[in-house]
């Protein structure tokens, strides 16, 4: 399982976006997670989805986001 976690919703264009940009970004392999499966997800992040997740120390990049934020968000030399 990985550490990093994209939070998402059904039918989101925001949600595609993001996906284009961590694949433009190489980003490491990720879990999606609609929050529309939970209550409790959709309190915490409601509108705020797409959101990236470092689920090992907790920091999360709200959208918009771009590849160089990714980059800059996992440590990845650009």
């Amino acid at each position: 399982m990985s550490d990093l976690i994209l939070y998402q919703r059904d039918y989101c264009h925001l949600c595609d976006l993001a996906l284009a940009v961590l694949a433009e970004a190489h980003a490491p392999d990720f879990e999606s997670v609609w929050v529309d499966d939970s209550p409790q997800l959709q309190q915490r992040y409601g509108t705020r989805v797409p959101v990236l997740r470092n689920a090992s120390d907790e920091r999360e990049l709200d959208w918009p986001f771009d590849a160089q934020a990714v980059c800059a968000f996992l440590s990845i030399p650009r």
